[in-house]
């Protein structure tokens, strides 16, 4: 498989200073950063108190080869990155803002390696210097696309510019939730202690019509060997009075890859209902022989297509933790290494990011995987497997007032 080239453009240790003094202890930064055709991102400047500097992402742009050759065209119109500048102040207890200043950086000729576009001090206003370093990194990456809804069984292509080529086929069904509880009980070093109940055996307490269940998807090579499965193991299933699966009882996936004559967990994904129709999930990765490791936990709209992203170089709190340790992307540091705290440096930087289109709509997800997460097929076939997955919660979230598609119901459901 070849990869696809994208860049990274970084924005890091952002930092202010005063050029007088007139610093004020209830004043504070933040900036607006925005390259065209890309959503604007905001990050709070620190007030540089020291000679050294935080070595801290700030803002992090993805771009795919066509965005990046579009800022290298000649014409007259020059790709620009945009830092706005604002300050906040306390005054009479009442907040105000107001726009110091911007930097301007250009972003012509930059070349798809590892190379400084922009490192130092500006001064924003005759007052305020802006420190940043604005830097690009090469971030190659396998794209995928399904050429239909993950419950419609279809073909998975590799794309590579205006190359399509097959490399997977998907094999949705419903399985024997028993007989996959008592494959995956051999494993029972991964069964969560301290919770009230089985992730893997689901609650026996939930049982009846108002249920989703049993859904799974197969990943296949091209030769017909299965190389990746997400299996729900555990049922999505309405919370008390309501029409809706809650937080408090989520659903949830086995993502497995084969092993030595059996199936071994890769993954666990879980989704919920949030308040204002947003989906909830969370997503532990579980490396061999180590502690499950949260790569992601966040929301997305149930109400239009979004992106199931894992990308611990975002700016912003670190979405990994493990019971004994933590660890902050920004910084490349971790605390109190535990088992699993080594792991984390495997997950630096961006991971995947499927599209995932809100529940009864036609889909056809489109994955991106970082190429430092593909080491054989099985694992492409594990991301693909987990977008499925990522999809599908969408439909098995959905209110259980409404009716599923007829390709997700059992004759005894629904």
């Amino acid at each position: 498989m070849d990869p696809c080239p994208f860049v990274r453009i970084v924005v890091k240790n952002l930092a202010v200073k005063y050029l007088s003094s007139s610093n004020k202890s209830d004043t504070s930064f933040y900036c607006k950063m925005k390259i065209k055709n890309l959503p604007t991102q905001i990050s709070n400047i620190p007030i540089q108190q020291a000679q050294q500097l935080l070595d801290q992402v700030h803002a992090s742009f993805c771009l795919n080869k066509s965005q990046f050759e579009k800022l290298n065209e000649k014409s007259n119109h020059p790709s620009f990155l945009k830092i706005k500048v604002y300050k906040r102040e306390l005054g009479c207890g009442l907040l105000s803002e107001s726009l110091c200043g911007y930097v301007l950086v250009d972003l012509r000729g930059v070349e798809n390696k590892v190379s400084v576009i922009k490192d130092g001090w500006v001064e924003v206003d005759k007052n305020v210097k802006v420190c940043l370093n604005v830097r690009v990194e090469p971030d190659p990456r396998f794209v995928f696309e399904f050429d239909g809804k993950p419950e419609c069984s279809p073909q998975v292509f590799q794309v590579n510019g205006n190359v399509r080529q097959a490399v997977f086929t998907c094999k949705f069904g419903f399985k024997n939730s028993g007989a996959t509880n008592r494959s995956l009980r051999s494993r029972s070093s991964l069964t969560e202690s301290g919770k009230s109940r089985s992730w893997l055996s689901g609650s026996k307490k939930e049982q009846g019509p108002k249920e989703r269940k049993g859904w799974s998807i197969t990943i296949h090579d091209l030769s017909g060997s299965p190389v990746a499965t997400a299996s729900m193991v555990t049922p999505f299933v309405p919370s008390t009075g309501t029409n809706r699966v809650s937080r408090s009882n989520p659903g949830a996936w086995l993502i497995l890859q084969p092993g030595q004559s059996t199936w071994k967990p890769w993954g666990r994904l879980e989704a919920w209902l949030e308040t204002g129709d947003q989906l909830g999930y969370r997503f532990e990765h579980f490396p061999d022989g180590i502690d499950a490791i949260t790569l992601t936990n966040s929301t997305l709209s149930t109400k239009k297509t979004g992106k199931f992203t894992i990308d611990n170089s975002s700016p912003g709190p670190s979405p990994l933790s493990t019971p004994s340790s933590s660890f902050d992307s920004g910084t490349g540091s971790f605390s109190d290494g535990g088992s699993g705290s080594w792991a984390h440096l495997l997950y630096r930087g961006f991971v995947m990011s499927s599209t995932v289109t809100s529940g009864g709509k036609c889909s056809k997800p489109e994955v991106e995987v970082s190429v430092n997460h593909v080491t054989c097929t099985e694992d492409a076939a594990a991301f693909v497997a987990l977008a499925a997955a990522m999809n599908l919660s969408m439909d098995a979230c959905s209110s259980f007032s409404t009716k599923l598609r007829k390709e997700l119901r059992q004759s005894f459901q629904d």
